[in-house]
């Protein structure tokens, strides 16, 4: 079994309150979540009106099959309006029995 985690950095431009940063945020972890079947979270940064980290986790058979899926949700994040990647960093747990 293989654990992948990534967490993204987001620039959210033009939001102007936390509200409406927010909401881009909310709309996108409801999108990934429904869509992939992921834990995820708003994970930092929710201070800040502009930017925001979230983390995504999920559990596979095999890295590639869980390398698929962080890409799938790596170009929905590019897709979605509202918000752009900072940075992103997947990361990956082997030999979970």
């Amino acid at each position: 079994m293989v654990v992948g985690i990534s967490v993204f950095e987001l620039h959210v431009p033009d939001a102007t309150s936390l509200k409406e940063k927010r909401k881009v945020i909310k709309s996108l972890i409801e999108r990934i979540a429904v869509r992939f079947r992921v834990s995820i979270l708003e994970s930092d940064l929710q201070e800040l009106h502009q930017r925001s980290e979230i983390a995504v986790a999920l559990l596979g058979h095999r890295q590639g099959d869980v390398d698929r899926v962080l890409e799938r949700i790596r170009s929905l994040v590019d897709d979605h309006g509202g918000c752009y990647i900072i940075h992103w960093q997947p990361q990956y747990l082997e030999g979970i029995s």
